[in-house]
């Protein structure tokens, strides 16, 4: 059974569905999504939907942290949160069995969390100290820089962890009125599935979103990456370079075309060894262990993302040779046996991409969150076992713009 988009009113509200009945183990999971609640809707506290996320993770006033988490321990329930790009997610799986408990649980949760000045410093101090752990983290460096860079003065344009200022600024009532604002029933995508039926699905559905207020909903911003080539140098006592790059890619979540961008990033960087990357960069040249690009396709930005790490006296070769493959692949191209290869890969990888209730879960949740109507993956298979030579390269040679990329180096002095 594949799962399906349904709907269940709450308080008014129409809330979306995702489900499906799955009865190979005894196990049933539910996540409940909010829309435009992660890190892009931090507004002018940067850091606060991540840091919302870890304080739910103290559980209720009542039971508190410990206590909260001896109940799920005792009956072998998981439930957690967290905040991503565009969504704040709070997560429950466990037997069926103890199902029920869970959903009591996470209403709980949200009815009454763990809100008081001694757990909100907990949570601050562990925070801090992640940010500091990370000043020695070099891939991260390098990537936050990036991120820094080409999405400036936007939405995305700061560490989803926050900064040591950011944190130091926050107070508990600015993390209620994130909370109060953001998981809302206008916001809510439900995510149910396991051993049971739909009207047992949205009956606990039902109980899990009770305690919630109707809210406002609103539009998720698409945030543009810069459209000019920069590049950014941070200086460490580095063994090696990293070397991050990205550039804008002119599609939507929703673009029709989505798919030929699939093939041709798997072709130029996705697929591991034979991508033209690993070929030009770590086979010919021996210049790194690993490179890798990626098309990402979101509702709030599109770009295409890579990395690769080096030898300190390497670094400017590699990034000239970078900047040559991604503009060679774009005059020239793809062959038609590289073609043929992803196709087989993509094709014949698919089922492994299935196997798992989450997997399909989340599957379907893209294709609706995403507005590509539920199916729609299955529709890509068939519209890449289609694809022609010259279909695919005219549509590398109409985007000209993954050409316009910049750089985030950490490397030593």
């Amino acid at each position: 059974m594949s799962a399906t988009v349904d709907h269940l009113k709450v308080g008014g509200i129409d809330v979306p569905l995702i489900f499906e009945k799955d009865t190979t183990l005894p196990i049933a999971s539910m996540q409940l999504v909010f829309q435009n609640s992660g890190s892009i809707a931090d507004g002018n506290h940067p850091g606060i939907a991540s840091f919302a996320a870890s304080l739910l993770g103290e559980g209720t006033k009542s039971l508190g942290a410990v206590g909260f988490a001896k109940k799920l321990e005792d009956n072998a329930i998981h439930l957690s949160s967290h905040a991503g790009t565009e969504t704040f997610v709070l997560e429950l799986e466990s037997l069926k069995e103890q199902f029920d408990k869970g959903v009591t649980l996470m209403a709980d949760l949200l009815k009454e969390p763990n809100f008081t000045q001694e757990s909100f410093e907990k949570v601050r101090l562990l925070k801090l100290s992640r940010i500091q752990q990370k000043e020695n983290d070099f891939d991260y460096i390098a990537s936050l820089n990036l991120k820094l860079l080409v999405y400036k003065d936007t939405p995305l344009g700061h560490p989803s962890i926050g900064t040591k200022e950011s944190l130091q600024k926050l107070k508990l009532d600015d993390v209620k009125a994130y909370l109060d604002a953001h998981l809302v029933l206008s916001r809510a995508i439900v995510v149910i599935g396991g051993d049971m039926m739909l009207d047992e699905a949205k009956a606990l559905a039902q109980k899990a979103l009770a305690p919630l207020a109707k809210g406002a909903p609103e539009p998720l911003p698409f945030v543009a990456h810069i459209e000019k080539p920069e590049r950014t140098v941070a200086y460490k006592d580095t063994k090696q370079a990293y070397i991050y790059f990205s550039s804008p890619y002119h599609l939507k979540a929703d673009d029709p075309e989505r798919f030929k961008a699939k093939v041709a990033t798997f072709i130029l960087g996705a697929g591991g060894f034979g991508s033209r990357m690993m070929e030009e960069i770590r086979v010919k040249r021996g210049l790194a262990y690993s490179a890798y690009c990626r098309a990402n396709i979101n509702k709030s930005h599109t770009d295409l993302k890579g990395y690769l790490q080096t030898k300190l006296e390497s670094g400017d070769e590699a990034i000239k040779l970078v900047k040559e493959v991604v503009h060679d692949f774009v005059q020239k191209g793809v062959t038609a046996e590289e073609l043929e290869q992803a196709k087989k890969f993509l094709l014949g990888s698919e089922p492994l991409r299935n196997e798992l209730l989450s997997q399909r879960l989340n599957r379907t949740f893209m294709e609706y969150y995403q507005g590509l109507g539920v199916g729609y993956h299955q529709k890509e298979l068939e519209k890449i076992e289609a694809l022609t030579l010259e279909d695919l390269n005219a549509f590398i040679k109409a985007h000209k713009e993954i050409e316009v990329l910049s750089f985030s180096i950490v490397t030593k002095q």
